[in-house]
């Protein structure tokens, strides 16, 4: 009997032959609306501060972290990501600066909202890293163990600052166990009923976050690693708990960080749970694509959209990208 799906009644070139049917066909679609682009801010006026491991991406100042919102707002970006450099002297075990309603977060929160309202939202980083003189994300005792429970109060208050400034996400990237609960129950009680939560929910102890750490000032000051709190880079059932558990104590949205080293986490979380998964393609993934281009290893815009739709195609509902203003520009034509 003859086959009637085999060559040559069927050719699956046939939809590939021209742009406008390979546009017609195409099953995952990027635009500008699944991009949040982080940000970094330090102190001082009209100040750009190029990262060394981070080509193309700089530290600014609050008044042009402004102009860049606007230009976020203006290329179609939904949401930016603010993550401060904290003066040194401002640092201290406790990482009590993170809780002064001053802090470089909270006036660069403060003065997006005031130049675009509600044109675009904040998402403001809940962890005491950058705040801290020993570069963990919680407080330690005295034999250099991060304390869970200790850690969580000020979390709480951390992110009630960051709400009470303006943002419209907070995002706890600490992975302390627990905190999520303990964030949503006192935004409630606090009547911030529509400040969104967006849990790391699956973050790993990684090796790609090293420009990144340059980028908050910590990677000079970080004593030891993070791997009683951060995710084991081998474990993927686990995340799953994790995320199930964030989910339960209030997450709106779930994040999986780093991205590409674990686009299967990805399709898991969305295959699994009702919930929007989002991705950080992380510094040390973005540096790798700059280095990669540098070295002529591919063309920079095409190396930039593939590995961006890779996770479209795993099912995240949107990315955390350094490429994004690029992104959408290129994506506006």
């Amino acid at each position: 009997m003859t086959d009637l799906t085999a060559y040559p009644r069927t050719r699956l070139r046939r939809s590939r032959a021209t742009a406008w049917s390979r546009a017609m066909v195409r099953e995952n679609i990027l635009s500008p609306a699944d991009l949040i682009w982080p940000l970094f801010i330090v102190e001082g006026d009209n100040v750009e501060e190029p990262i060394d491991s981070l080509p193309g991406v700089s530290r600014w100042s609050i008044d042009r972290i402004v102009a860049r919102a606007k230009e976020a707002r203006d290329l179609g970006i939904p949401c930016v990501a603010l993550f401060p450099n904290t003066p040194n002297d401002k640092r201290n075990d406790d990482g009590s600066e993170a809780l002064n309603v001053d802090n470089l977060m909270c006036r660069a929160t403060k003065a997006i909202k005031d130049a675009v309202g509600d044109d675009i939202g904040i998402l403001t980083d809940v962890a005491l890293d950058p705040y801290t003189t020993h570069g963990q994300d919680g407080l330690v005792d005295a034999q250099g163990y991060v304390e869970n429970d200790r850690t969580l109060d000020i979390l709480i208050k951390q992110a009630l600052n960051q709400a009470n400034a303006g943002a419209d996400i907070i995002a706890p990237s600490d992975m302390m166990d627990g905190r999520v609960g303990a964030i949503r129950d006192n935004l409630e009680l606090a009547h911030h009923h529509n400040v969104q939560i967006m849990a790391y929910a699956a973050k790993y102890a990684s090796a790609f976050y090293g420009p990144f750490r340059d980028a908050v000032g910590s990677s000079g000051t970080l004593k030891g690693n993070k791997k009683t709190y951060q995710m084991d880079i081998a474990n993927g059932d686990e995340a799953m708990r994790e995320i199930a558990l964030d989910i339960a104590e209030g997450a709106d949205s779930v994040m999986v960080k780093p991205g590409l080293a674990y686009l299967d986490i990805v399709y898991r979380a969305k295959t699994e749970f009702n919930i929007p998964v989002f991705a950080y393609q992380v510094s040390g993934e973005y540096a790798l694509v700059e280095a990669g281009a540098a070295a002529g290893v591919g063309d920079r815009d095409a190396l930039m959209m593939e590995k961006l739709i890779a996770f479209k195609r795993a099912g995240c509902s949107g990315i955390l990208t350094y490429f994004a203003a690029d992104a959408a520009r290129l994506l506006h034509g």
